[in-house]
């Protein structure tokens, strides 16, 4: 499997039928497209309206996002929602 470059590879390994399968975290997929973008947290939180503070959070793993966030950030980054949640490569 070819990863882009753009993305890290902070990944964890997940059984799945006995395969195992390279699942990405919504956390690390929030960084890493943000980062790819050469967005800060403040920058992204103006474009998306949705506050810093909530972004740190979840970047961190502290929070999970509303679905109304994921829908906004998936529009903004031009993804699936299943692509953000991890769901999908």
């Amino acid at each position: 499997m070819i990863i882009s470059s753009h993305i890290r590879l902070v990944k964890y390994f997940k059984t799945c039928l006995g395969y195992n399968v390279i699942v990405m975290k919504f956390k690390d997929i929030l960084k890493d497209l943000r980062i790819s973008r050469g967005l800060s947290q403040m920058q992204l939180s103006k474009k998306t309206g949705i506050s810093q503070s909530a972004i740190a959070k979840w970047e961190l793993g502290k929070t999970e996002p509303t679905a109304t966030a994921i829908i906004t950030l998936a529009v903004f980054f031009e993804e699936s929602t299943d692509f953000i949640l991890g769901l999908e490569e």
